[in-house]
């Protein structure tokens, strides 16, 4: 296990330093340490400090926020289809980090507090409605594709009657880091290592939940209290995320997805490799967005979803199949 943790985190550690190199100004690896010991151009300066770290350092924690936040929400709600994306979590963060746009401009901290209460209210309801009427997995999944859908209409209404309240709407909607800064990255990435060690500290239970609600309900495990402590956190980490990188979908069902096959192992460290591999996602998927069409550039979320659309649809296949069903 210690080797394929060990081996996840130098693959990261060396697509980072590929997505440092790559770009539409070519910069030699002697120009990035003349940068960093002070002694580079100006331009190569600007853009490593300014463009493409920001973007590194975003993506990276985007992508093990939504990869830990989809592997909470599916190890809680014993749903493999569970993620922030199709849950509604990820456009009710957004719903609010308008709002907060709306009411209290260029506050990047209130858009913080406020990506996460979405989060958290969309999280909450979903989870409350399935367990208020008994409502099977499926029907779960359906609700939260309902939620989110009013969540996108009232993100359309609020653009339409205020566009100024998003400077580019495609990039938020879609999702991508062409846009983001220091300044919201010094907000957003406390945040996403609180909701990780938090993750880390709770995620154990996933182990004794598995075995079922009575079973862990005996074993000495608060029930109830422990899937709304995950559910706080995964409302966190996508909160957190949206403040990053926009509406980025479908790493949070991607990536666990992808762990629990390759990996069999405690929970503890399929969480670890979900952070290792979620950012090395999303750092591969950035970087072929800024290379695939150049000079041009696709938003990153563009990339997720042509990716993402065809793996949900092998998921439920999959599903289908393995249930015996015609």
């Amino acid at each position: 296990m210690k080797r394929k943790i060990m081996i996840s985190v130098i693959g990261m550690v060396a697509i980072a330093l590929i997505a440092l190199l790559a770009g539409n100004s070519a910069i030699s690896t002697s120009d990035i340490v003349a940068v960093l010991t002070g002694n580079g151009s100006e331009s190569n300066k600007v853009i490593l400090y300014q463009v493409r770290m920001p973007r590194i350092l975003a993506a990276a924690a985007c992508g093990a926020a939504l990869s830990v936040s989809g592997f909470l929400l599916q190890g809680s709600l014993d749903n493999r289809i569970a993620s922030p994306g199709i849950l509604g979590i990820n456009n009710g963060a957004g719903l609010f980090v308008l709002l907060s746009a709306l009411f209290f401009p260029f506050q990047i901290g209130v858009k913080c507090i406020m990506a996460f209460a979405g989060a958290f209210v969309v999280t909450v309801f979903v989870s409350i409605l399935s367990a208020k009427t008994g409502m099977s997995k499926t029907s779960v999944i359906l609700s939260g594709v309902a939620i989110s859908a009013v969540c996108v209409s009232l993100i359309d209404v609020i653009i339409s009657l205020k566009p100024e309240t998003v400077a580019d709407r495609a990039a938020f909607q879609i999702g991508g880091f062409s846009s983001v800064s220091y300044r919201g990255i010094v907000f957003a990435v406390p945040l996403v290592i609180i909701g990780l060690a938090v993750a880390l500290w709770t995620v154990p239970g996933l182990d004794i939940l598995s075995l079922g609600d009575e079973t862990a309900q005996g074993l000495g495990l608060n029930v109830h209290r422990y899937r709304y402590i995950c559910i706080l956190c995964a409302a966190l980490l996508a909160g957190a995320s949206i403040c990053m990188g926009g509406l980025l979908s479908f790493v949070g069902l991607i990536v666990p997805n992808c762990v629990r096959m390759l990996h069999v192992g405690n929970s503890k460290s399929a969480c670890i490799l979900c952070m290792t591999v979620g950012a090395s996602f999303m750092l591969v998927c950035d970087t072929l967005a800024r290379l695939l069409v150049f000079p041009y550039e696709l938003p990153c979320g563009l990339l997720l979803s042509l990716i993402g659309a065809p793996f949900l649809v092998w998921i439920l296949v999959k599903k289908r199949k393995r249930l015996g069903a015609d």
